[in-house]
């Protein structure tokens, strides 16, 4: 066994052109009609959970001045980001199903294509 053969062979294949094959243009596609939701998602509910959190402060007194109104105020924002935690995952939902509808066609028919040329 010629090990120096091999590792020749490794490394000539490391720099050598790649043809993309049609299975990593399907997981493109199917990662690009995911993408926007997933970091709509992630971005909108960290924001609403550091809404939540800094209406809480407001409430327990450790922001503002400890008053009546900035706990009022810690209330009214804490809610605010009750309802963005809440409403984050059925707005996932409608832009996920909005980008899998944009590119259902490309990846049907790439998906198609593989599994004909599988056969």
């Amino acid at each position: 066994m010629n090990t120096d053969k091999i590792y020749a062979e490794s490394i000539a294949n490391e720099y050598s052109v790649k043809e993309a094959s049609k299975v990593v243009a399907l997981k493109k596609l199917d990662r690009r009609a995911k993408s926007g939701a997933n970091i709509f998602a992630y971005t909108f509910g960290v924001v609403s959970a550091l809404v939540l959190g800094t209406g809480m402060c407001l409430t327990m007194g450790v922001l503002g001045n400890g008053t009546q109104m900035s706990f009022i105020c810690g209330i009214i924002i804490g809610i605010i980001g009750i309802a963005g935690a809440c409403i984050n995952y059925p707005i996932y939902k409608t832009l996920k199903k909005r980008g899998m509808d944009k590119y259902a066609g490309d990846i049907i028919r790439l998906a198609n294509e593989i599994s004909e040329a599988a056969e």
